[in-house]
């Protein structure tokens, strides 16, 4: 378990972190306390200004060797750093738990993701490779690929060693060091997962930088680097978007959604409530991909709405859900849901503060739901399921397509028609059928609009971490040669 106070992250951060602070550098400590109790799990220095410029340099000087190892190597010390990984889940999966409220068997998933995801880049960077082109018959034309440079990840609380375990490996993987920043709400599982991976890395390759907006913000603005990799709020987001067009550096973003469920006619009304309330309510809606507003078809509408009641209800009485990360998240949360009451939605369950410390909330049903009610237009990352009645698979369709974000959607649909005009229709990365989780390994996203830009996951995000270079050789003429 992590102690009261602690120094930021990895072994090269600690290197990076003994640099003095310079004029109108301040000391800052992230403060995190355990939102299932309250109770103190630790705190955290944050890097200041000298430290993050620090870090970048040292990040810049060792890129050239890192670049020029070879790619076999390069998956090697990832596949060594993934056993680490392995050893120490326990450890990391009970600090995650303890940061986040995330319930403990979610936990060691979380950080079994992160070890395959780190085991499957090792496999695939050193396959990772340029193409032939067909030019002139006595030439060669191919293509080559190499590293960006220098890579800085900022990444999220809701699931923070999976998430994080894919862009630190396939930004390693593929030539690139890494600056990783983790969240302000998990910096301590962030520094543990610094601590076992690092020693894989020559120094300046891997390190790991604690603090809050105002570190993220300057690790953005720093000259030196080159490629900026975000998951997590589309507002942050937007804000990473615009540093990047001053100082050029390629930005992936995996950002906030606002996912729609469409429920059509003909569906079984308890199995698709099934499926809304695991979308809705599953880690405590702490879930980019979340179900956050959901369309349901008139035909099946009263028992769909009592079955997604008797489970929400199930779920508050039986087993109540998880802490929401924070009291400050919970109170936008219960914002939403009491502005749409004020607005004339019905909650038909949750919807109260519980008393006693930590930061619950309840599993919540709101009825009669429509824009321009928040619950309908943003993201609100709580465990709340917002239902509109629609008259046609049409209207729901065409509700669904209109928003800013563009991460995911669900369709329930027993007809392979309305399957078909979904996924035409609906301008998001994801399109799910039948089911609001899952599909195949390696599957790989755009998200549109405010859900951010680039591939996010799978072997498209090597490319991304990428550079392309086009190569053409021809015959020389000799001397003498007529």
């Amino acid at each position: 378990m992590s102690p009261s106070v602690s120094s930021p992250a990895s072994s090269a951060a600690n290197a990076i972190n003994a640099a003095a602070p310079g004029p109108g550098d301040t000391a800052t400590v992230l403060t995190v306390h355990n939102p299932a109790d309250g109770t103190l799990v630790g705190e955290l220095a944050a890097a200041n200004g000298r430290q993050v410029a620090a870090a970048v340099a040292a990040a810049r000087q060792a890129a050239g060797g890192w670049a020029s190892t070879d790619p076999a190597d390069r998956g090697k010390a990832l596949r060594s750093a993934a056993a680490a990984l392995a050893a120490r889940a326990g450890e990391v999966a009970a600090l995650n738990h303890r940061e986040t409220g995330k319930p403990l068997p979610e936990a060691l998933g979380g950080v079994a993701a992160g070890v395959a995801t780190l085991e499957q880049y090792a496999e695939l960077g050193p396959l990772h490779r340029g193409h032939s082109l067909r030019g002139a018959v006595l030439a060669a034309d191919y293509t080559v690929i190499g590293p960006r440079g220098v890579a800085v990840l900022l990444t999220p609380w809701n699931d923070p060693v999976a998430v994080a375990a894919g862009l630190i490996g396939a930004a390693l993987v593929t030539g690139n060091t890494v600056i990783h920043k983790p969240s302000e709400r998990s910096p301590h599982t962030g520094a543990l997962l610094g601590d076992l991976l690092s020693p894989f890395f020559p120094s300046g390759v891997f390190s790991t930088v604690t603090g809050a907006a105002d570190t993220g913000a300057l690790l953005t603005r720093t000259d030196g680097v080159n490629v900026l990799a975000h998951v997590g709020s589309s507002t942050a987001g937007a804000r990473i978007a615009r540093a990047a067009s001053l100082s050029g550096a390629h930005v992936i973003r995996e950002n906030g959604g606002n996912d729609a469920l469409l429920v059509d006619a003909g569906v079984d009304p308890e199995w698709a409530a099934g499926q809304a309330a695991v979308g809705a309510f599953s880690n405590s809606g702490q879930i980019c991909t979340a179900v956050e507003r959901i369309y349901v078809h008139s035909d099946v509408a009263g028992e769909f709405c009592d079955a997604l009641v008797r489970e929400a209800r199930r779920r508050n009485r039986e087993a109540p859900l998880a802490p929401l990360v924070d009291t400050r998240l919970r109170e936008a949360v219960h914002a939403q849901v009491r502005d749409a009451v004020a607005a004339g939605a019905r909650l038909a369950e949750g919807g109260v503060v519980p008393d006693g410390p930590g930061a619950h909330y309840p599993a919540t049903v709101l009825l009669d739901c429509a824009r321009p009610m928040a619950v309908f237009t943003e993201e609100t990352f709580g465990p709340v399921a917002a239902v509109q009645v629609v008259d046609s698979f049409e209207e729901g369709l065409a509700l669904a397509a209109h928003d800013t974000y563009g991460l995911a959607a669900t369709v329930l649909t027993p007809g392979i028609e309305p399957a078909h005009r979904a996924v035409a229709a609906l301008p998001v990365g994801t399109v799910k059928i039948n089911a609001v989780f899952g599909g195949a390994p390696g599957g790989s996203a755009q998200p549109r609009g405010e859900s951010g830009h680039g591939f996010g996951y799978g072997p498209e995000l090597l490319d991304e971490f990428s550079l392309v270079k086009v190569v053409h050789v021809g015959l020389p003429r000799v001397r003498g040669q007529l």
